[in-house]
Protein backbone atom coordinates (compact mmCIF):
# COMPACT_ATOMS: atom_id res chain seq x y z
CA UNK A 1 0.00 0.00 0.00
CA UNK A 2 3.26 2.72 0.91
CA UNK A 3 4.28 1.73 -2.69
CA UNK A 4 0.95 3.15 -4.48
CA UNK A 5 1.03 5.62 -2.21
CA UNK A 6 4.56 6.88 -3.36
CA UNK A 7 3.18 6.31 -7.28
CA UNK A 8 0.24 8.83 -6.58
CA UNK A 9 2.90 11.58 -4.26
CA UNK A 10 4.99 11.25 -7.35
CA UNK A 11 2.28 12.14 -9.39
CA UNK A 12 0.99 14.77 -7.58
CA UNK A 13 4.37 16.45 -7.20
CA UNK A 14 4.91 15.93 -10.98
CA UNK A 15 1.52 17.88 -11.70
CA UNK A 16 2.00 20.32 -9.54
CA UNK A 17 5.59 21.05 -10.32
CA UNK A 18 4.41 21.79 -14.12
CA UNK A 19 0.94 23.97 -12.73
CA UNK A 20 0.20 24.51 -9.27
CA UNK A 21 -2.08 28.25 -7.76
CA UNK A 22 1.74 29.59 -6.01
CA UNK A 23 4.15 31.32 -8.20
CA UNK A 24 6.28 28.41 -7.38
CA UNK A 25 5.54 26.11 -10.72
CA UNK A 26 7.49 25.32 -13.41
CA UNK A 27 4.87 27.17 -16.05
CA UNK A 28 5.51 30.51 -14.56
CA UNK A 29 8.94 30.22 -13.96
CA UNK A 30 9.78 29.60 -17.63
CA UNK A 31 7.98 32.70 -18.76
CA UNK A 32 9.18 35.02 -16.07
CA UNK A 33 12.60 33.35 -16.76
CA UNK A 34 12.79 32.40 -20.52
CA UNK A 35 15.61 34.96 -21.95
CA UNK A 36 17.73 34.46 -19.02
CA UNK A 37 17.66 30.81 -18.24
CA UNK A 38 16.70 29.23 -21.93
CA UNK A 39 18.96 25.74 -21.21
CA UNK A 40 17.48 25.52 -17.97
CA UNK A 41 14.11 25.64 -19.09
CA UNK A 42 14.42 23.21 -21.44
CA UNK A 43 16.32 20.91 -19.48
CA UNK A 44 13.67 20.99 -16.85
CA UNK A 45 11.13 20.16 -19.05
CA UNK A 46 12.07 17.33 -20.75
CA UNK A 47 12.57 16.14 -17.14
CA UNK A 48 8.95 16.64 -16.94
CA UNK A 49 8.24 15.29 -20.05
CA UNK A 50 9.51 12.16 -19.21
CA UNK A 51 7.80 12.24 -16.38
CA UNK A 52 4.25 12.77 -18.03
CA UNK A 53 5.20 9.97 -20.52
CA UNK A 54 6.39 6.89 -18.37
CA UNK A 55 3.31 8.01 -15.92
CA UNK A 56 0.80 8.51 -19.23
CA UNK A 57 1.97 5.13 -21.15
CA UNK A 58 1.38 2.85 -17.88
CA UNK A 59 -1.81 4.85 -17.16
CA UNK A 60 -3.05 4.08 -20.90
CA UNK A 61 -1.91 1.06 -21.30
CA UNK A 62 -2.97 -0.28 -17.58
CA UNK A 63 -6.68 1.12 -17.51
CA UNK A 64 -6.70 2.68 -21.27
CA UNK A 65 -8.69 6.27 -21.81
CA UNK A 66 -12.22 4.49 -20.32
CA UNK A 67 -10.81 3.40 -16.83
CA UNK A 68 -9.23 7.02 -16.79
CA UNK A 69 -12.27 8.73 -17.07
CA UNK A 70 -13.90 6.37 -14.84
CA UNK A 71 -11.47 6.97 -12.11
CA UNK A 72 -12.05 10.96 -12.78
CA UNK A 73 -16.03 10.19 -12.67
CA UNK A 74 -15.42 8.37 -9.35
CA UNK A 75 -13.63 11.36 -7.88
CA UNK A 76 -16.00 13.48 -9.34
CA UNK A 77 -18.54 11.87 -7.75
CA UNK A 78 -17.02 11.97 -4.71
CA UNK A 79 -16.35 15.79 -4.56
CA UNK A 80 -20.23 16.43 -5.99
CA UNK A 81 -21.15 14.72 -2.37
CA UNK A 82 -19.05 16.69 -0.36
CA UNK A 83 -19.98 20.26 -1.88
CA UNK A 84 -23.65 18.66 -1.50
CA UNK A 85 -22.99 17.72 2.10
CA UNK A 86 -21.48 21.28 2.53
CA UNK A 87 -18.32 20.42 3.71
CA UNK A 88 -16.85 21.46 0.35
CA UNK A 89 -17.20 24.87 -0.95
CA UNK A 90 -16.16 25.49 -4.89
CA UNK A 91 -15.90 29.11 -4.64
CA UNK A 92 -11.83 29.61 -4.26
CA UNK A 93 -10.47 29.19 -7.39
CA UNK A 94 -7.14 27.61 -6.11
CA UNK A 95 -8.41 25.18 -4.19
CA UNK A 96 -10.64 24.20 -6.93
CA UNK A 97 -7.01 24.05 -9.19
CA UNK A 98 -5.35 21.74 -6.12
CA UNK A 99 -8.87 19.48 -6.36
CA UNK A 100 -8.18 19.30 -9.71
CA UNK A 101 -4.05 18.54 -9.45
CA UNK A 102 -5.19 15.47 -6.73
CA UNK A 103 -8.05 14.26 -8.96
CA UNK A 104 -5.53 14.20 -12.11
CA UNK A 105 -2.88 12.60 -10.03
CA UNK A 106 -4.76 10.19 -8.86
CA UNK A 107 -5.89 8.52 -12.13
CA UNK A 108 -1.99 8.45 -12.80
CA UNK A 109 -1.18 7.02 -9.62
CA UNK A 110 -3.65 4.79 -9.93
CA UNK A 111 -2.93 3.49 -13.51
CA UNK A 112 0.74 3.17 -12.83
CA UNK A 113 -0.12 1.09 -10.02
CA UNK A 114 -3.16 -0.85 -11.43
CA UNK A 115 -1.38 -4.26 -11.98
CA UNK A 116 -0.20 -4.24 -8.81
CA UNK A 117 -3.61 -3.26 -7.16
CA UNK A 118 -5.14 -5.83 -9.44
CA UNK A 119 -3.04 -8.64 -8.44
CA UNK A 120 -3.70 -7.97 -4.96
CA UNK A 121 -7.56 -8.18 -5.50
CA UNK A 122 -7.10 -11.18 -7.52
CA UNK A 123 -4.30 -13.16 -7.46
CA UNK A 124 -3.52 -13.35 -10.73
CA UNK A 125 -0.26 -11.71 -12.48
CA UNK A 126 -0.18 -10.01 -15.35
CA UNK A 127 1.42 -11.14 -18.48
CA UNK A 128 3.94 -8.34 -17.76
CA UNK A 129 4.56 -9.77 -14.81
CA UNK A 130 5.68 -13.26 -15.40
CA UNK A 131 9.53 -14.07 -15.67
CA UNK A 132 10.96 -15.64 -18.56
Amino acid sequence: MIRIAIRWLVAFVLLAATYNPTQFNWVRWSVNNYADQLPMIVLSGLILLIGYIIYMRATLRSIGPFGMALVLALVAALLWVLYDFGWLSLENQAVNLWLGLIALSLVLGIGLSWSHIRRALSGQADMDDVDE
